[in-house]
C-alpha cells in the first residue's frame, strides 16, 4: 500500500511541470489560434539559462526564473512580432511548417553553440528529501511542483480575474467580434505568445534543477503537452490540470509495475492520445 501512495504522490508531483509546459502551449492554440511546433525549444532555452546562470554567476537556478521568464517572454513576442503573427490568416500547414522551422532552427543552434552534451546544475538541496510517515519526497521535486502549482494559479487568476484575462478569452471565442468592440487583438496576441514561451521557459528552469539542460531536452516534454491539449481539448486549459495529472500517474503506475516500465512509460501518451481520439470519434457519431 506504501509503494502505492508513493508512486501516486511521484506521478502527482511529475504533472505539475507537465501542466506548466502543456498550459503554455494550450494557451498559444486557444488564444492565438497556432499550434506552436517550436514551444519545447522554449523550454530548452530557460533550461540553458538557469544552468549559465548557475555556472558562469554562481546564481541558484530557481533565483534566475523571475528574469529568464522576462526575457523569454521578450524573445516570444519578438518572435510573434516577426513570423508568427504573418501567417496567422495563412493555411494551417503554412503555420506548422513555420514553427516547425523555428524548432529546428533554435534546436541547432543551440547544438553549433553549446554542443550536443548535456549540462547539469548543482544545488544545495539536490539531495534534500521530506518525510511523511512512509512516503518521501524528494527536495527539488516539492520546490518544482511548488512553483508550478503558484504560476498555474497565477495563470488562471489572470484569465478569469483580470481585463487582460477577459480580453483573452474574448478574442479566444470570436476575434472579429473582439475587433468590434474595440479589444486589441493583435495586442492581446502578443502578450498570450510571449506568456506561453515565458511558461515554456520556467519550466525549463525547473527541468534544469529536476534533469539536465540539453539541445533536445524540450522534445520530449512538448510531445507530452500535444498529448495533453489533445486529451483536455485543445486551448482547454482547465481540462489541462486534469489530464496533466492523469498523465503524470499513469507514467508513475507503470514504471513501478510494469516490467521495464521506464520504457513503457514513454507509449503511455501516445496510448492515451490514441484512446482520447477514439472516443470523440464514437461521441461524434453517436
Amino acid at each position: 500500500m506504501d509503494l502505492f501512495l508513493q508512486t501516486l504522490l511521484n506521478g502527482l508531483l511529475q504533472s505539475g511541470i507537465y501542466a506548466l509546459v502543456a498550459s503554455g502551449l494550450a494557451l498559444a492554440v486557444g488564444v492565438v489560434g497556432i499550434v506552436n511546433f517550436a514551444h519545447g525549444e522554449f523550454l530548452m532555452i530557460g533550461a540553458f539559462m538557469a544552468w549559465a546562470a548557475s555556472a558562469f554567476l554562481g546564481v541558484d537556478p530557481l533565483l534566475s526564473l523571475p528574469i529568464v521568464a522576462v526575457a523569454v517572454f521578450g524573445v516570444g513576442a519578438l518572435t510573434y512580432r516577426v513570423s508568427i503573427r504573418h501567417v496567422l490568416l495563412a493555411p494551417e500547414l503554412n503555420q506548422m511548417l513555420l514553427t516547425f522551422g523555428l524548432g529546428i532552427l533554435l534546436q541547432n543552434l543551440a547544438l553549433m553553440l553549446l554542443g550536443g552534451n548535456t549540462r547539469t546544475v548543482t544545488t544545495p538541496y539536490q539531495a534534500s528529501s521530506l518525510s511523511f510517515g512512509e512516503l518521501s519526497i524528494g527536495g527539488p521535486k516539492a520546490i518544482a511542483f511548488g512553483l508550478a502549482a503558484a504560476l498555474l494559479g497565477a495563470l488562471y487568476f489572470t484569465l478569469y480575474r483580470t481585463v487582460l484575462g477577459r480580453q483573452m478569452r474574448a478574442v479566444a471565442q470570436n476575434r472579429r467580434g473582439a475587433q468590434l468592440i474595440g479589444i486589441p487583438v493583435d495586442r492581446v496576441y502578443l502578450i498570450a505568445f510571449g506568456v506561453s514561451c515565458g511558461l515554456a521557459a520556467v519550466a525549463g528552469v525547473l527541468v534544469s534543477v529536476l534533469l539536465f539542460a540539453s539541445p533536445t531536452v524540450g522534445l520530449v516534454f512538448a510531445l507530452k503537452a500535444f498529448a495533453i491539449i489533445v486529451m483536455a481539448g485543445l486551448g482547454n486549459l482547465t481540462g489541462v490540470l486534469w489530464a496533466s495529472v492523469i498523465l503524470g500517474v499513469s507514467e508513475a503506475l507503470v514504471q513501478t509495475y510494469v516490467p521495464g516500465g521506464g520504457g513503457w512509460s514513454d507509449a503511455v501518451f501516445f496510448l492515451m492520445i490514441f484512446g482520447t481520439l477514439v472516443l470523440r470519434s464514437f461521441r461524434r457519431t453517436a
